[in-house]
Protein backbone atom coordinates (compact mmCIF):
# COMPACT_ATOMS: atom_id res chain seq x y z
CA UNK A 1 0.00 0.00 0.00
CA UNK A 2 1.17 3.45 -0.69
CA UNK A 3 2.37 5.99 1.91
CA UNK A 4 -0.39 8.85 2.10
CA UNK A 5 2.86 11.45 1.75
CA UNK A 6 3.43 10.41 -1.65
CA UNK A 7 0.18 10.92 -3.03
CA UNK A 8 -0.86 14.45 -4.29
CA UNK A 9 -4.00 16.43 -3.55
CA UNK A 10 -5.67 15.15 -6.19
CA UNK A 11 -5.02 11.42 -5.32
CA UNK A 12 -2.13 11.00 -7.99
CA UNK A 13 0.82 9.08 -6.60
CA UNK A 14 3.76 11.28 -6.72
CA UNK A 15 6.08 9.02 -8.56
CA UNK A 16 9.44 10.93 -7.60
CA UNK A 17 8.96 10.00 -3.94
CA UNK A 18 6.89 6.28 -4.74
CA UNK A 19 10.59 5.28 -6.59
CA UNK A 20 13.06 7.18 -5.69
CA UNK A 21 16.27 5.18 -6.95
CA UNK A 22 14.60 6.06 -10.57
CA UNK A 23 14.48 9.53 -9.49
CA UNK A 24 17.79 9.57 -8.05
CA UNK A 25 18.95 8.36 -11.57
CA UNK A 26 17.23 11.09 -13.43
CA UNK A 27 18.58 13.99 -11.33
CA UNK A 28 21.84 12.43 -11.36
CA UNK A 29 21.56 12.95 -15.62
CA UNK A 30 20.42 16.22 -15.40
CA UNK A 31 23.35 17.37 -12.73
CA UNK A 32 25.30 15.76 -15.96
CA UNK A 33 23.71 17.57 -18.09
CA UNK A 34 24.35 20.44 -16.65
CA UNK A 35 28.15 20.25 -16.15
CA UNK A 36 28.58 19.61 -19.07
CA UNK A 37 26.71 22.59 -20.54
CA UNK A 38 28.97 24.53 -18.11
CA UNK A 39 32.11 22.83 -18.90
CA UNK A 40 30.91 23.59 -22.98
CA UNK A 41 30.37 27.15 -22.07
CA UNK A 42 26.53 27.49 -22.18
CA UNK A 43 25.75 29.92 -19.04
CA UNK A 44 23.29 29.07 -16.45
CA UNK A 45 21.06 31.68 -18.25
CA UNK A 46 20.79 29.47 -21.13
CA UNK A 47 20.43 26.55 -19.31
CA UNK A 48 17.27 27.86 -17.16
CA UNK A 49 15.93 29.42 -21.02
CA UNK A 50 16.17 26.39 -22.86
CA UNK A 51 14.29 24.60 -19.23
CA UNK A 52 11.45 27.10 -19.24
CA UNK A 53 11.03 26.77 -23.01
CA UNK A 54 10.52 23.23 -22.97
CA UNK A 55 8.34 23.59 -19.55
CA UNK A 56 6.10 26.35 -21.40
CA UNK A 57 5.35 23.80 -24.23
CA UNK A 58 4.91 20.78 -22.11
CA UNK A 59 2.89 23.08 -20.21
CA UNK A 60 4.24 22.33 -16.36
CA UNK A 61 3.44 24.80 -13.81
CA UNK A 62 5.74 23.25 -11.49
CA UNK A 63 8.68 23.19 -13.63
CA UNK A 64 8.21 26.60 -14.75
CA UNK A 65 7.58 27.73 -11.24
CA UNK A 66 11.00 26.17 -10.18
CA UNK A 67 12.71 27.12 -13.40
CA UNK A 68 11.30 30.86 -13.32
CA UNK A 69 13.10 31.71 -9.93
CA UNK A 70 16.12 30.07 -11.12
CA UNK A 71 16.33 32.25 -14.05
CA UNK A 72 15.95 35.02 -11.88
CA UNK A 73 18.92 33.70 -9.61
CA UNK A 74 21.01 33.18 -12.06
CA UNK A 75 20.76 37.24 -13.37
CA UNK A 76 17.98 36.79 -16.13
CA UNK A 77 15.56 39.50 -16.15
CA UNK A 78 11.57 39.48 -15.76
CA UNK A 79 11.14 41.24 -19.02
CA UNK A 80 13.20 38.42 -20.73
CA UNK A 81 11.47 35.58 -19.16
CA UNK A 82 7.64 37.04 -19.37
CA UNK A 83 8.44 37.77 -24.03
CA UNK A 84 10.14 34.14 -23.89
CA UNK A 85 7.19 32.07 -25.24
CA UNK A 86 7.47 34.43 -28.41
CA UNK A 87 11.87 34.70 -28.47
CA UNK A 88 11.19 34.31 -32.06
CA UNK A 89 9.73 37.68 -32.42
CA UNK A 90 12.20 39.94 -30.18
CA UNK A 91 15.55 41.13 -30.22
CA UNK A 92 16.36 40.08 -26.77
CA UNK A 93 17.87 36.59 -27.22
CA UNK A 94 21.46 36.34 -28.19
CA UNK A 95 22.05 34.32 -31.40
CA UNK A 96 23.49 31.02 -29.11
CA UNK A 97 20.43 31.77 -26.99
CA UNK A 98 18.45 31.63 -30.10
CA UNK A 99 19.80 28.18 -31.66
CA UNK A 100 19.82 26.66 -27.93
CA UNK A 101 15.77 27.25 -27.71
CA UNK A 102 15.43 26.01 -31.31
CA UNK A 103 17.26 22.48 -30.36
CA UNK A 104 15.32 22.45 -27.37
CA UNK A 105 12.22 22.99 -29.48
CA UNK A 106 13.27 20.15 -32.11
CA UNK A 107 13.65 18.19 -29.64
CA UNK A 108 10.27 18.83 -27.17
CA UNK A 109 8.94 17.61 -30.49
CA UNK A 110 10.92 14.91 -32.21
CA UNK A 111 8.21 13.97 -34.48
CA UNK A 112 8.80 17.56 -36.49
CA UNK A 113 11.85 16.24 -38.58
CA UNK A 114 12.28 19.14 -40.46
CA UNK A 115 12.31 21.72 -37.51
CA UNK A 116 14.99 19.46 -36.33
CA UNK A 117 16.67 19.87 -39.14
CA UNK A 118 16.72 23.58 -39.20
CA UNK A 119 17.18 23.66 -35.71
CA UNK A 120 20.71 21.69 -36.07
CA UNK A 121 21.41 23.90 -39.25
CA UNK A 122 21.38 27.39 -37.50
CA UNK A 123 22.86 25.81 -33.87
CA UNK A 124 25.95 24.68 -36.17
CA UNK A 125 26.81 28.63 -36.87
CA UNK A 126 26.60 29.81 -33.47
CA UNK A 127 27.58 26.96 -31.40
CA UNK A 128 30.19 24.16 -30.87
CA UNK A 129 29.54 20.61 -30.76
CA UNK A 130 29.51 20.27 -26.92
CA UNK A 131 27.40 23.20 -26.88
CA UNK A 132 24.50 21.15 -29.45
CA UNK A 133 25.35 18.07 -27.34
CA UNK A 134 24.70 19.78 -24.09
CA UNK A 135 22.09 21.52 -24.95
CA UNK A 136 19.96 18.74 -26.58
CA UNK A 137 20.95 16.55 -23.02
CA UNK A 138 19.77 19.89 -21.09
CA UNK A 139 16.12 19.86 -23.11
CA UNK A 140 16.16 16.13 -22.84
CA UNK A 141 16.43 15.92 -18.85
CA UNK A 142 13.86 18.74 -18.34
CA UNK A 143 11.30 17.31 -20.46
CA UNK A 144 11.69 14.01 -18.57
CA UNK A 145 11.02 16.07 -15.26
CA UNK A 146 8.32 18.20 -16.75
CA UNK A 147 6.93 14.25 -17.05
CA UNK A 148 7.55 13.09 -13.81
CA UNK A 149 5.72 16.63 -12.00
CA UNK A 150 2.77 16.63 -14.50
CA UNK A 151 2.37 12.53 -13.89
CA UNK A 152 2.29 13.39 -10.23
CA UNK A 153 0.43 16.77 -10.71
CA UNK A 154 2.93 18.01 -8.48
CA UNK A 155 1.21 21.27 -6.78
CA UNK A 156 2.81 25.08 -7.17
CA UNK A 157 2.33 26.36 -3.79
CA UNK A 158 2.02 29.72 -2.76
CA UNK A 159 5.02 31.73 -1.74
CA UNK A 160 5.34 35.27 -0.77
CA UNK A 161 7.37 36.94 -3.38
CA UNK A 162 9.88 39.62 -2.69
Amino acid sequence: MSDPTHISPSRRIFIDKQSPKAFQALVQVSEAARTAASEAGLDRTTVELINLRVSQLNGCAYCLDVHTRAALRAGDSPRRLGILSAWRDTGLFTAPERAALDLAEATTDPVNAAAQESAYEAARKVLSEDQISAAIWVAVTINAFNRVSIMSQHPVTHLHDK
